[in-house]
């Protein structure tokens, strides 16, 4: 071989090595799923995904939640998030603001998608930057031996028949109480999925146009009303203003409390700590005249694109995978999760009958969470809790507590 030939060949070389280069692509994805998840199945659903779409594989960077959310937002301050996010629905508002997060409506119009299996989007100025890919839905868990006992046949269904409930289980001789409530400053999320809860369940809305619509809304003041009057019968457990999400749990484990709007992530949690507790799920009871199907409180393992990835149309095709019908199935499946995709059914619901009734329960409503989206989300609850113990405690009548918290909210947005 020839001086001039050799070069020849190493010239071509070098450009099919540029082509194949050129062709592939590396997906950042950044989340907490992987560690939530059994051992090497996510790994290996990216895996199928490298399979379908030759020049495409996919960097997992994984780690806890906290961690992750700390690295997200040092990469949308700095211009470097990963090409691929998980996200929480209360940190998309920030991330909209700072131009971190891609369109996904453009996106999903580039590449010509259907969005109508979508349970949900997270919009913003009309535009979708989040698509929940799994939901953990928060029903109510019913302890159905307090229920026995106390003479009671069934679950409440609305909210009269779940006051009176909670009144028949009240058992304060034997540290038995009806419902627990957790409204601890320092993790206000009860204010979400334990407040505000009831008011989606029978169809109302905290908010108008995109603003807080607090003051003077009959169904946020039923809503406040009735907690009130639980809160004052006394069939709430002792200690609300200091408990949080971890001690609402760990009162139904252990028998105290006959009803407990809570996590489907919790059940097998619940098996594991008192496997035998025996106990239903519900849908959260609805005002008494109300008729329409019911919201149903939800956290989600959300998915967003990066603004700054240079692969928007290839992280797409990795959203679009994951909310296909066969693989949002998968995930959910090994989540425990329901799925962001209409048309799928997670695996558990042939197997076991607890989650096909929650899953009957998320079938017959909707998704329903008003915090998600909005700017500082945590703070707003934290911000509602503060005024709402007060009126618990008879400070301030509910005009004062809804004026006030209205108020503190707006200067938020």
């Amino acid at each position: 071989m020839n001086k001039a030939f050799r070069s020849l060949v190493t010239l071509v070389a070098f450009i099919v090595a540029g082509i194949v280069l050129a062709q592939n692509v590396t997906l950042e994805f950044a989340q907490w799923w992987e560690p939530e998840l059994p051992a090497g199945e996510f790994r290996a659903l990216m895996d199928e995904f490298e399979a379908q779409n030759p020049g495409i594989s996919v960097e997992l960077i994984s780690g806890p939640y906290s961690t992750t959310r700390d690295q997200i937002v040092a990469g949308a301050a700095t211009g470097t998030m990963a090409d691929v996010v998980g996200l929480d629905g209360a940190w998309v508002n920030d991330f909209v603001r700072q131009g971190s997060l891609a369109s996904l409506t453009a996106l999903m119009g580039d590449a010509g998608y259907d969005d109508s299996e979508l349970a949900a989007q997270i919009q913003l100025g009309g535009s979708t930057y989040m698509i929940p890919v799994v939901n953990f839905v928060y029903p109510v868990f019913v302890n159905e031996d307090l229920l026995e006992q106390a003479g009671v046949d069934a679950p409440p269904s609305t909210r009269s028949e779940f006051a009176a409930v909670a009144a028949t289980l009240t058992d304060p001789g034997n540290n038995v109480y009806g419902w627990v409530l957790p409204l601890s400053m320092e993790l206000p999320n009860g204010i979400q999925n334990d407040v505000m809860s009831w008011l989606w369940a029978s169809g109302g809305s905290m908010m108008a146009d995109g603003q807080p619509n607090l003051v003077g809304n009959a169904d946020v003041i039923s809503v406040v009303e009735f907690i009130k009057g639980l809160y004052d019968d006394g069939v709430i457990a002792p200690g609300v203003f200091s408990m949080r999400e971890p001690d609402k749990v760990e009162e139904f484990v252990n028998g105290r409390v006959g009803m407990m709007v809570g996590s489907l992530a919790w059940l097998n949690l619940i098996r594991d700590r008192n496997p035998d507790l025996n106990f239903a799920i519900t849908a959260l009871p609805a005002a008494d005249d109300y008729m329409g199907p019911r919201g149903l409180p939800y956290a989600s393992w959300g998915i967003g694109v990066a603004e700054n990835s240079e692969h928007q149309a290839e992280a797409w095709k990795l959203v679009e995978f994951l909310m296909s019908s066969e693989y949002n199935s998968k995930l959910s499946s090994i989540a425990n999760a329901f799925p962001g995709n209409v048309t799928s059914t997670p695996d558990f619901v042939e197997t076991d009958q607890l989650f096909a009734d929650a899953f009957n329960v998320f079938q017959q409503g909707y998704l329903a969470n008003e915090f998600v989206g909005l700017p500082v989300a945590e703070n707003l609850m934290r911000l509602f809790d503060e005024q709402f113990q007060l009126y618990l405690d008879g400070d301030l009548s509910v005009d004062e507590l809804l004026a006030n918290a209205q108020e503190a909210w707006l200067e938020n947005f």
